[in-house]
């Protein structure tokens, strides 16, 4: 089946898309002079989108509506581009924390607005199609960059009843429109393998299912269809990393709706990618895989693509961990046990200034060979040894200015026993940042090798000291 998906995505010129082909390569060349400077991190929300949805306004080519408002009296907007008989529905950040499509379509209005080598391809889609965008459907679940809006409700559970505001603002504009495609943009875990090998499902697709047989109508197969070209398109950038996302039927979801009244629907999760933390380079890959959808709606060339090309796409699949650790050596009461360990990296909201901090988790140990990590290191004839307790409480900010953390690594000190107010990420000198050190509240305190604790320990080599494993990072001790 692997063998067949590769062939179809090589063989994809010669059926009709090298237009689409050549396109994404220029874009994939030129994309910074596009890519939109004021949004460059994940954590974007409706203050940074305000000032360029406002400039639109002054752009002939953009028509702005003001849709209505959000619980908390946030504005949603559709921007309209172009005058085709196509009508195209692209929707973003439902989620609040699921910024990356939305940083992209503001790069895709960039693109739009210049005047360059692409302007004849530009200039076919703005005249056989007619864009309509609803950027940040959740502005304030992105105010706190959580999923949910501030009712706690999962707008992408919401399509029936419509309880919120900007549930029920998404299905009007939608029933208004009665749009020929729909593009329901989200964010996935980074932690999604394609199928169960090793590699991050950076984007994934559906077209999702109507109803519960999962049934293929017209509708669906073009929108089947327009996946295969995509899929076809960005695999020569992120090759092995696209996946089909799950199309078990939920009535309450959007997606699953639109289709459903007969919008043609296609989902688009961005996943992870390796040295990606804030998804910018993802953010280029939605740019370029959207675009080229749009040549390839103008021209309806999605419809010369085998259905086979979707079908073949590997499933998302959930084998990979952020960390593995494998075959480390763990003492238990005089017996050696080799052990995998398994870590995954989570971020905490801290308590001021929508901040956050990075908690790594131990999530499983044992025999992990069916799995991968995004990071891997084989740790054959390295034993796991608990790091030492530093003996004196610090309980003021003077006490702890004046440690040595250096001192600390050097001692094999890795747990520093601190009062709770002294701890502050956000003043932290340099060398305490640098230090592997793990902030307690007592003397007395040892770490526990469990599922759900904080990964904190050295791994030994002939009784020295080689690494220190501090949350998601293995830290090379220089002696």
């Amino acid at each position: 089946m692997k063998f067949l998906y590769f062939l179809l995505l090589t063989l994809l010129p010669v059926i009709g898309m090298s237009q689409e082909i050549s396109f994404a390569n220029n874009l994939y060349n030129v994309y910074e002079g596009y890519r939109e400077p004021a949004l460059n991190c994940r954590r974007i929300n409706h203050g940074n989108i305000l000032p360029l949805i406002k400039k639109l306004r002054h752009n002939s080519k953009f028509v702005v509506h003001k849709l209505g408002e959000s619980v908390e009296k946030r504005e949603l907007f559709l921007i309209k581009l172009g005058t085709g008989k196509t009508k195209i529905f692209l929707w973003s950040q439902m989620h609040g924390d699921e910024a990356t499509a939305t940083m992209a379509l503001f790069d895709l209005f960039n693109f739009f607005s210049a005047n360059d080598f692409l302007n004849e391809i530009r200039e076919k889609i703005l005249r056989e199609t007619t864009l309509y965008f609803l950027p940040m459907v959740n502005p304030d679940g992105a105010e706190v960059f959580q999923r949910r809006n501030i009712l706690e409700i999962d707008l992408n559970r919401d399509a029936n009843r419509l309880v919120s505001p900007e549930a029920d603002i998404l299905m009007n504009t939608f029933d208004s429109l009665n749009a020929d495609f729909g593009f329901n943009l989200h964010d996935q875990n980074t932690r999604y393998s394609v199928g169960r090998n090793y590699k991050q499902a950076t984007i994934s697709f559906l077209a999702p299912a109507f109803n519960n047989k999962k049934e293929m109508n017209e509708k669906r197969e073009r929108a089947v269809k327009l996946i295969g070209m995509m899929a076809g398109v960005l695999q020569q950038f992120i090759p092995g990393h696209i996946a089909k996302y799950s199309d078990d039927y939920e009535p309450r979801a959007f997606g699953d709706t639109f289709q459903k009244k007969g919008t043609s629907t296609i989902l688009i999760e961005s996943g992870g990618w390796k040295d990606d933390d804030e998804k910018q380079f993802i953010r280029k890959i939605n740019f370029i895989g959207m675009l080229t959808a749009f040549l390839s709606i103008a021209g309806k060339t999605y419809l010369e693509i085998p259905v086979d090309n979707y079908e073949s796409i590997p499933m998302n699949d959930n084998h990979l961990f952020d960390l593995l650790l494998k075959n480390i050596t763990v003492e238990k009461k005089g017996v050696n046990f080799p052990l995998d360990i398994a870590i995954n990296i989570n971020e905490q909201k801290l308590d001021s200034e929508k901040k956050f901090k990075t908690l790594g988790t131990i999530e499983d140990i044992g025999d992990l060979s069916g799995f991968h990590g995004i990071e891997e290191m084989d740790c054959t004839g390295l034993t796991l040894m608990d790091g030492k307790v530093y003996p004196k409480k610090i309980e003021t900010n003077n006490e702890l200015a004046a440690i040595d953390f250096q001192k600390l690594t050097e001692e094999m000190i890795l747990f520093l026993p601190i009062e709770k107010e002294l701890i502050n990420p956000n003043r932290q000198t340099g060398s305490q940042r640098k230090a592997p050190i793990c902030y307690v509240e007592t003397t007395d305190f040892h770490f526990h090798l469990k599922i759900g604790e904080r990964p904190a320990f050295y791994l030994f080599k002939n009784d020295i000291p080689k690494y220190v494993v501090l949350d998601g990072s293995v830290i090379r001790l220089k002696r």
